[in-house]
């Protein structure tokens, strides 16, 4: 029982949105009466929240840095109305329109890092600033109107999805062999990661934890690339967004780089004076969040097939609220791509299921108000715990010391 307590007291943290998130799709599974798991709802579960997952991933690497970020969506509109413009008024190919709007976004992400960065005003007030600068410049380029439609090749971007090289059918062969690849991927990389523990004398979870956890995920795998092969296949952004997940989740654990952004959210007093360039850490956090912010401008943009003045409305709230929710610190250094990610899939998963079974938009944003608190509430809770829990251990290693002297 003690083992058990103790397992719970060490992953609460780890794994309770991932807890919270099965629960929420269990919860309206049962309410939607199954439509919310549906192949073709997932499908659309997918297509509705990829642009606001990209922007999580940005959003986390801001916030661990100790920052935020509130001009997101308008640079995702601003972004939207240029691409518009280029294709649709210039005729110019989507790959180049494409490469020109992610380095337009780039350059807006190193004009908003150098003022938070090296002109040291906080980002709250510069990016508030770019907020109403470029819904402002969204609403001057569009001259108040949509433009459409968009070449079909960059619709593709958001619409389209996978061949099925394998030639399933009706059934997508190729879903399902690369939902079991990714299986068995994760079995081989958790258990070499146990070895490589174990082999320098790590604690490691008990067996039968580890055991439950690899067998849940590849389940969870091989169900949900199941679902997909049963409608159309795997979608373009889906990939899009596991190559952007793998990427920087190994960015932010394994490279340098990774350790820097860390290090400056933590303490970047601490992390100057231990030699880290914090400006030009800071400096191209922002710019990745421009890039970012400019591919999901593409991706809503060929979504709805056209670029429109009230586009990425409320964007910065969702990415914000997923990063938060995901298990981010609002003091900064704590936070991941995987736990941004999930955030953003129990506002997506909400946000459907509170649609599907008919409830009113004023009561959507209340309940995700107080989902969003309780997010917060559940961090600062467990990461107390886990000091308390700290400190008892040393406590008990102190007492047990003393004794050892005294006898």
């Amino acid at each position: 029982m003690k083992t058990l307590n103790r397992l719970i007291q060490t992953n609460l943290r780890q794994y309770g949105m991932i807890v919270a998130l099965l629960f929420i799709v269990i919860l309206f599974q049962i309410l939607t009466s199954g439509v919310l798991l549906n192949p073709l709802n997932v499908t659309n579960l997918i297509l509705q929240n990829s642009y606001i997952l990209v922007l999580a991933i940005g959003m986390v690497m801001v916030i661990i840095t100790g920052h935020i970020d509130l001009s997101v969506g308008s640079v995702a509109a601003f972004i939207g109305a240029m691409a518009a413009i280029l294709m649709v008024q210039f005729n110019l190919h989507p790959l180049l329109a494409g490469i020109l709007c992610l380095l337009l976004g780039a350059l807006i992400g190193a004009w908003q890092g150098f003022w938070v960065a090296y002109i040291r005003i906080p980002a709250f007030i510069v990016t508030l600033a770019g907020m109403l600068l470029f819904r402002g410049l969204t609403m001057i380029a569009l001259q108040g109107q949509s433009i459409a439609p968009f070449p079909d090749a960059f619709k593709q971007i958001s619409s389209g999805f996978i061949p099925d090289f394998a030639d399933g059918g009706n059934f997508h062969l190729l879903s399902l062999i690369t939902g079991l690849g990714l299986s068995l991927l994760f079995v081989y990389t958790e258990v070499k990661n146990r070895k490589k523990e174990q082999s320098y004398d790590f604690t490691v979870s008990p067996t039968p934890f580890f055991i439950t956890k690899v067998i849940g995920m590849v389940v969870i795998v091989t169900l949900f690339s199941y679902l997909l092969a049963t409608y159309k296949g795997i979608p373009n952004i889906l990939l899009l967004m596991l190559v952007l997940i793998v990427g920087y989740s190994f960015m932010m654990k394994k490279t340098v780089i990774g350790r820097h952004i860390y290090a400056v959210g933590g303490n970047e007093k601490a992390a100057e004076l231990s030699g880290i360039k914090t400006k030009r850490v800071t400096f191209w956090v922002f710019v990745n969040m421009g890039v970012l912010s400019a591919l999901s401008g593409l991706i809503f943009a060929a979504r709805l097939n056209a670029a429109t003045p009230k586009a990425g409305n409320l964007f910065e709230l969702d990415a914000i609220a997923a990063a938060f929710i995901g298990g981010a610190s609002a003091y900064g250094g704590i936070g991941t791509v995987v736990g941004a990610i999930i955030g953003g899939l129990v506002m997506g998963v909400m946000n459907n299921g509170m649609s599907i079974i008919g409830l009113g938009v004023d009561w959507q944003q209340a309940i995700k108000g107080l989902v969003l608190l309780c997010a917060v509430a559940f961090d600062i809770f467990t990461k107390n715990r886990s000091i308390s829990w700290i400190r008892f251990g040393k406590l008990r290693r102190k007492q047990q010391e003393s004794r050892s002297v005294q006898s």
